[in-house]
């Protein structure tokens, strides 16, 4: 589990992330909202995955953020996977697999219902990945607006 004291290598993580699936980075208000989950569980849970064979107690190597909601048709709280990313250098090797793993016992803990995610439509490995681990798709959209 993250905590604050992590928030500058989340940050890293994050920048490499939306550079990655082409989102614009705005590193104040990815701070600002960052801390604000870091500080208060309520909101969700951030996983830190690290990199156990490097030096200072880990590499940080990827996140994954869940972020709790409610939901009726789902009986209860749910969570979204908000944000999962691993470095590329570290993919294929399983640990994707095991942050995601990890992740569930976390929702379970926290009881959550159901997790959600998104993943891009031409993004087929990872669809693949998170079919494998038990997601299905949901014949709708998911749309957003912006307030």
């Amino acid at each position: 589990m993250a905590r604050a004291g992590d928030l500058d290598a989340l940050l890293a993580l994050m920048e490499k992330y939306y550079d990655y699936d082409r989102h614009d980075f705005d590193r104040k208000k990815a701070r600002n909202a960052m801390r604000r989950l870091l500080e208060n569980r309520r909101l969700g849970s951030v996983l830190l995955a690290l990199d156990a064979r490097s030096n200072n107690n880990g590499k940080p190597i990827g996140y994954l953020v869940l972020a709790f909601g409610y939901s009726l048709e789902f009986g209860g709280r749910d969570a979204f996977i908000d944000e999962f990313f691993i470095m590329e250098e570290y993919r294929g090797k399983g640990i994707g697999k095991a942050v995601l793993e990890h992740a569930q016992k976390v929702a379970k803990k926290q009881r959550v219902n159901a997790l959600h995610l998104e993943v891009t439509k031409h993004n087929s490995a990872v669809i693949g990945f998170y079919r494998r681990a038990g997601f299905v798709d949901h014949d709708r959209y998911l749309m957003t607006r912006r307030t």
